[in-house]
């Protein structure tokens, strides 16, 4: 058997708020056959350039208690990544942990959380691995 992973999938308290929130992180588009409302239960969100992974937030009534078991790596397009930190606190997201430097100078990642607490890395840029 062979698969692909259609789109990763996120429970949350609040779906369309929570696809907003990472589409002003990402650059993602609501799904144009599908835009999300206010109050859905789903709401899909995608890289309009066709690059990415798509992301489907789902309501569910539960919180989050515990580490997520999968976690998104986002790598910087333009950006360093602390200039992309500093980005991502402006918008909300929450520091969880500071894995710089872990390998020498100018390595590791940062861990934070978005605003229903499921962690995500923002990794060193392209460009930064460029320069390594």
């Amino acid at each position: 058997m062979v698969a692909f992973i259609s789109h990763v999938t996120i429970d949350c308290r609040d779906a369309y708020a929570q696809a907003q929130w990472w589409k002003k992180v990402l650059g993602y588009a609501d799904d144009p056959d599908e835009p999300g409302q206010p109050g859905d239960a789903e709401v899909a969100i995608a890289d309009p350039e066709g690059e990415g992974q798509a992301l489907l937030f789902v309501q569910v009534p539960e919180g989050k208690n515990v580490k997520n078991r999968v976690h998104l790596d986002l790598r910087p397009r333009v950006e360093h990544r602390d200039d992309e930190l500093a980005t991502l606190l402006d918008l909300g997201a929450t520091f969880v942990a500071d894995h710089r430097g872990i390998a020498g100078p100018g390595t590791g990642w940062v861990v934070l959380a978005d605003p229903e607490g499921n962690e995500f890395c923002i990794l060193r840029s392209v460009a930064e691995l460029e320069q390594a």
